[in-house]
């Protein structure tokens, strides 16, 4: 405590003699010369704060090296942003203080990444980070929790079996989290990595098209980063319907951060992005995140636009698409319900009030007749499609039958559509073997051709014109080194002589007996593997891959498959229990409050 005191005073003095430590020597605005080393310093304060020359000293000494390894560590978080934190660890036995230790690191990890961190080189066990007076979260990460260059974060023991317990469940809730993250994207990689041209029945792959089942045709890598982002955010959506909000959220920023690399041209005309976003901040209000305030403003601000660009004003757009529009209304029920959360939040009452009472008027229109849902599936209707038809119809019970009825006939005639079309590919594969090509090559000319069997044909012709080309150069250039090697020449020499002479025997000869047998140092120069050690292949490394699955490769893909909807509308079919929830506690904290202006 004594030791503590002192710093304190001495800072205050040092800033009143407008001293910095850190620079050499000592210099003062008032130029006082005896001010140049810390002996004369601590002569100097030791009887203005009543301590002992030695332990002021002392203190003078633990403040320079504070002062002059900020000030460096200050110009390192600006130049590579690793920052350095305080840890004070617990007392060791015997040890009448806490260790103070410096530690560097990237903000950008977890809690749980640094607990590892002090775990391995302070031997720590059991313990929580502490800054501020708050624990840290183990599974968010150190910026999002306001930690900063230079922060003291205490390193807190936990002793009682109880706490143990809570900490270590934690971890291993953190563990799984990250193995199931890490599942459903190596489960989607694959997927994304896998173009159509397998037979579907063996090696199943995801296709990305519009409404209408129409495949959508898109650059190859934006293709990936939309299967791994509508993968992760479907997987973040069953987590929701768990109220599992933490795991959930890791798997929404991923979907966020996936979405990102496409063209935003294509995220302007789907409204998945917009549908992500409202997830990603209903994920932030119930883990309270209030930290993320400002990120949830941005999100729903993008989500409104999106949905304002997919569905047209006054959503005319989605209805000559959709020919009605009562089942996107959860998504603005939603929207305005967050919208009035975050307005409450900025203590705007009369925001927060105006954009609840649209999302009462919404739930009155959206919250369904239990009657009406039983009739429905008394005809053989899934509580799903009854649930969807009433609020496509806005709850008219024979409407709903009829529209149900509809979409039922629609999914058939897609499948149908989609048998017909499997069937045609194969009788086309067929067609192609026939006529002495492989299978595996006539699947995928025909996939490069889009179900073209001429064009395909054509492919086939020109990758074996090709091969053969390939072939009887590499014939001939064999020929060429066997009758060099047949003139006394060694192998690897005359193999280095054609490729420096283009492949030209007579040149090649005569350079090798102008140099005694041997290629002269200053040609040689590392080369590529000579042509005559190369196969012609016809499938790329990664086709390769794609084709030799193994079990575990086939189990994840099954376990990604497993998160997306049979029901092309199920992000609609929402059952409003949270939403009601969160509505009677917004109304009860507004009816508390006075009136606000804004």
């Amino acid at each position: 405590m004594d030791e503590q005191h002192i710093q304190a005073r001495l800072i205050a003095l040092l800033r009143q003699d407008n001293i910095r430590l850190w620079l050499e020597p000592f210099t003062t605005d008032t130029g006082d010369p005896e001010l140049h080393n810390l002996q004369e310093l601590a002569v100097k304060y030791a009887p203005v704060t009543g301590f002992p020359v030695e332990e002021v000293m002392s203190s003078l000494e633990v403040l320079r090296s504070d002062t002059s390894r900020k000030d460096e560590g200050n110009k390192e978080f600006k130049e590579t942003s690793v920052a350095s934190l305080e840890l004070h660890l617990p007392r060791e036995e015997g040890e009448k203080k806490k260790r103070k230790v410096h530690l560097k690191t990237k903000l950008d990890i977890t809690t749980q990444e640094l607990k590892s961190r002090i775990s391995e080189e302070y031997k720590c066990k059991h313990f929580n980070l502490i800054l501020s007076g708050k624990k840290l979260s183990p599974g968010m990460r150190l910026d999002e929790q306001k930690v900063k260059n230079n922060s003291k974060i205490m390193v807190l023991n936990v002793t009682s079996d109880e706490d143990k317990n809570v900490m270590l469940e934690e971890e291993e809730k953190k563990r799984n989290q990250d193995e199931g993250v890490q599942r459903t994207q190596k489960g989607f990689q694959i997927l994304s990595e896998r173009d159509g041209s397998e037979d579907p029945t063996t090696t199943p792959f995801l296709e990305i098209a519009d409404q209408k089942g129409n495949p959508l045709q898109i650059p190859n890598e934006e293709r990936k980063a939309l299967i791994l982002a509508m993968g992760f955010h479907e997987k973040g959506r069953s987590l929701l319907k768990k109220r599992d909000h933490s795991a959930a959220l890791c798997h929404l920023l991923l979907a966020d951060e996936q979405f990102n690399k496409c063209n935003s041209a294509l995220l302007n005309t789907v409204d998945n992005y917009a549908v992500l976003q409202l997830d990603i901040v209903w994920c932030f209000q119930a883990l309270e995140q209030l930290d993320c305030l400002n990120d949830a403003r941005q999100r729903l601000s993008r989500a409104e636009e999106c949905f304002q660009r997919c569905y047209g004003e006054q959503q005319n757009r989605l209805r000559q698409i959709k020919g009605h529009t009562g089942g996107e209304d959860v998504l603005f029920l939603r929207l305005y319900l967050l919208q009035s959360v975050l307005a409450y939040h900025d203590g705007n009452k009369n925001q927060a009030s105006y954009k609840l009472k649209e999302v009462e008027r919404l739930f009155g229109q959206l919250c369904l007749d239990p009657d009406k849902i039983t009739q429905l599936m008394s005809l053989g209707f899934s509580e799903q499609d009854a649930r969807l038809g009433l609020r496509a119809c806005r709850g008219d019970l024979s409407d709903a039958v009829l529209h149900i009825t509809q979409r039922k006939k629609e999914r058939k005639e897609m499948k149908e559509r989609e048998r017909e079309k499997r069937r045609r590919r194969l009788q086309d594969i067929n067609t192609l073997v026939e006529l002495s090509f492989s299978k595996r090559d006539a699947a995928r000319a025909l996939h490069q051709a889009r179900g073209d069997v001429d064009k395909a044909y054509n492919i086939l012709l020109d990758g074996a014109e090709a091969q053969t080309q390939t072939q009887t150069q590499s014939s001939e250039r064999q020929t060429k080194l066997d009758q060099l090697v047949s003139y006394g020449f060694q192998m690897d020499i005359a193999d280095s002589a054609l490729r420096l002479m283009g492949d030209d025997l007579e040149l090649a000869t005569q350079m090798l007996l102008d140099n005694q047998g041997v290629v002269p140092p200053d040609l040689l120069s590392p080369s590529p593997p000579s042509s005559s050690s190369e196969e012609p292949s016809t499938s790329s490394s990664s086709d390769n891959t794609a084709s030799a699955s193994s079990p575990l490769d086939e189990e994840l893909v099954n376990e990604a498959l497993e998160d997306i909807p049979r029901h092309e509308e199920d992000y609609l079919d929402l059952t409003l229990d949270e939403e009601q929830e969160l509505m009677t506690r917004i109304r009860s904290c507004l009816d508390k409050q006075p009136s606000s202006s804004g």
